[in-house]
């Protein structure tokens, strides 16, 4: 009889190590970059990957306003957002969304995919979103990722 014993290695929230990831959001579908960066935001890349939790990388993401759709999404998708007044919906489609504020598409939909409870926000927190190709994060020298 063989008495080894193989037990699943369970990571703690001290021992994980943090990358930085840079991702160039120029000419990218939108739903297709945004799952991918999600997966990278859990930690789902990673062997050592641990559903309760956090062991995700940084990301920053450029030329966000760059970003593309498929179809006719541009003109008919609606972002919705209530004041919480009577009368206080308000209705933005993509290609307004992208000429105010394209950062908010992307964070929109990295958002919408990661849990929704505390762990999600502490992961959604990782996540920085810059318009053009500038962003203040050289210190930490981020790996260029191809997506």
């Amino acid at each position: 009889m063989n008495t080894l014993s193989y037990k699943t290695k369970s990571e703690r929230k001290e021992d994980v190590v943090r990358k930085w990831h840079l991702v160039d959001a120029e000419g990218e579908i939108v739903g297709r970059l945004s799952t991918k960066v999600a997966a990278i935001l859990r930690g789902k890349h990673k062997p050592s990957y641990t559903p309760h939790i956090d062991t995700g990388d940084y990301v920053v993401i450029i030329n966000a306003e760059k970003v593309r759709f498929t179809g006719s999404k541009m003109d008919q998708k609606e972002y919705i957002r209530y004041s919480g007044y009577p009368g206080g919906q308000k209705r933005r489609n993509a290609q307004e969304m992208l000429d105010k504020k394209p950062t908010a598409i992307l964070e929109k939909s990295v958002k919408g995919m990661l849990p929704k409870n505390t762990l999600g926000r502490n992961m959604y927190r990782k996540l920085f979103v810059y318009a053009g190709s500038a962003h203040p994060h050289a210190a930490q020298k981020p790996e260029t990722l191809e997506i």
